[in-house]
């Protein structure tokens, strides 16, 4: 089965606020499975627009990834999100 995959490219526009989001979504994050490959490390960017933050999840499906992010932990993390950073994000299934 192939894993599934958040991409995620992030402005945080409130840092201590965006702590909250952290907190409160981590509960989703490990009931999904999810591994952090990337968070907010070192970046450059190539091509395109660049943000401030950029994060790569693993989840160990695609159904998980989706799961998590539909989950009602997730969603209430990501209600305080939109008020605190700009992003763009996309799910995506991996190569198996």
């Amino acid at each position: 089965m192939a894993k599934g995959y958040w991409i995620a490219h992030v402005d945080v526009r409130d840092p201590e606020r965006y702590k909250d989001y952290v907190a409160t979504a981590k509960p989703a994050f490990e009931r999904h499975g999810a591994k952090f490959l990337a968070r907010g490390g070192k970046w450059q960017a190539m091509e395109g627009k660049g943000r401030g933050r950029n994060v790569v999840i693993e989840f160990p499906s695609m159904q998980a990834a989706l799961d998590c992010y539909n989950s009602a932990e997730y969603q209430a993390a990501k209600a305080i999100r939109i008020t605190v950073a700009d992003a763009e994000m996309v799910i995506v299934e991996g190569a198996e």
